[in-house]
């Protein structure tokens, strides 16, 4: 059993940036993926970037990539999301998510663990 509780949402103006975490509470997250998923009004959930925790490992959905860096902090078993030059079209609750297994998937069916979610919203 793994709990993942975000933080760090907000309301942000377009350009500006915000940076979410994930704390996990596991005892070791090595043979896990975490990932961050997004939410907006009437979508589907979606993809946008996960880190394998061993190897450090990252991958990142076409539409963030460049403006999103996804990190972690072993020692604080603390996963990170660092959201520079939003954009509106960000706007949405953010989940961060965990899986045991050494391959990277974007499908929300990929991952057990989920946390509540954290708002973003960016003004234009």
């Amino acid at each position: 059993q793994v709990q993942l509780v975000e933080s760090g949402g907000g309301l942000v103006q377009a350009g500006g940036s915000v940076r979410l975490s994930c704390a996990a509470s596991a005892r070791t997250l090595n043979s896990y993926v975490l990932g961050w998923f997004r939410q907006a009004p009437g979508k589907e959930r979606e993809f946008v970037a996960a880190i394998m925790w061993s190897g450090n490992l990252t991958y990142y959905a076409d539409s963030v990539e460049g403006r999103f860096t996804i990190s972690r902090d072993n020692a604080k078993n603390t996963m990170y999301l660092q959201m520079n030059s939003l954009k509106p079209e960000d706007t949405a609750v953010y989940y961060c998510a965990c899986r045991w297994s050494s391959v990277i998937v974007t499908s929300t069916l990929g991952y057990r663990y989920w946390g509540q979610g954290t708002q973003v919203t960016v003004s234009s």
